[in-house]
């Protein structure tokens, strides 16, 4: 049997654009009830407000998810909102773009504080509600480039191995939670997403050091990504609330994600080298097109 969203409690970080505003949308087309974080407090409003205005409950709440405080305020509000949470998912991250030799430590550690610590502190603030609520689940948002990693990525790439491996011991963790002597507890799902290029603002927003592996400017950075982003947040969040409700531990998004996750299966050790070939390949094509136009 699937897993319903109706009149379920779902918590969204990151949720202000992208990836999360689009679930906060399908989740109310759903029927459930939100509550909606990010450290944008006008977008995130402007979301929210609409959201409630199409009839869907919903409140909002600002939320660094690189401060554990903050995550637990957030989860003491679906306490006082709504009782507790059915779904949380940790989606909110950031992007840097630079070489390792030239990397800024401060920028490294802010991605990992938000990329990796904040799913940590969400999945931390938020557990023991969950345990309490039938069939609810963790959605941890993780990347293709958790398997597959690409020059001036590496903190990147870092941060969303990491949630991989954080999603798949937790989700074991929780599987074994319950027992006879915990009487009301349940089991906790746990969702691990790799989306490939989503058309968000994520590069648009990235720290950005050293590209040139990767174009001329940061001006050409954000073209060429707009260019190769193959999936709309509209097509990544139906897929990931399939996902959900089918019960999956693990799900791609986009056609570039599942050719990277065939990859890194059959050729562990060369699939980097081969993605990023493609991905050049596909830039310098890309780059071609637009001269001649």
């Amino acid at each position: 049997m699937k897993r319903q969203l109706h009149d379920k409690v779902v918590v969204i970080t990151g949720a202000a654009s992208g990836i999360g505003e689009a679930l906060a949308w399908q989740c109310a087309r759903e029927g459930a009830r939100l509550l909606l974080a990010d450290v944008d407090a006008p977008r995130l409003a402007v979301v929210a407000d609409s959201i409630r205005q199409a009839g869907t409950a919903c409140v909002y709440q600002l939320c660094d998810v690189a401060q554990p405080q903050e995550l637990d305020a957030l989860a003491a509000r679906a306490l006082k909102e709504y009782g507790g949470a059915d779904v949380l998912i940790n989606n909110a991250g950031v992007a840097l773009v630079d070489a390792v030799a030239q990397l800024s430590l401060e920028n490294a550690h802010w991605l990992m504080n938000i990329n990796f610590w904040g799913v940590v502190h969400g999945c931390r603030s938020f557990a023991s509600q969950l345990q309490l609520r039938p069939d609810s689940v963790i959605v941890n948002v993780s990347s293709l480039f958790g398997l597959i990693s690409i020059p001036t990525q590496s903190i990147y790439n870092a941060s969303k191995a990491a949630v991989r491996a954080f999603s798949d011991s937790l989700r074991e963790e929780l599987r074994q939670r319950k027992h006879p002597s915990q009487p009301g507890q349940y089991t906790v799902g746990v969702l691990c997403v790799h989306p490939g290029g989503i058309r968000t603002r994520l590069v648009e927003q990235a720290r950005l050091g050293d590209i040139s592996m990767l174009a001329s400017s940061p001006k050409a950075l954000h073209a060429n990504f707009k260019r190769i982003a193959m999936t709309s947040p509209e097509q990544a969040a139906d897929i990931i609330l399939q996902a959900v409700k089918q019960r999956r531990n693990r799900v791609m998004v986009g056609l570039d994600a599942r050719m990277g996750d065939w990859l890194y299966r059959c050729f562990p050790g060369s699939a980097s080298a081969w993605f990023s070939g493609l991905t050049n390949l596909g830039m310098r094509k890309l780059q071609q097109r637009v001269k001649r136009a």
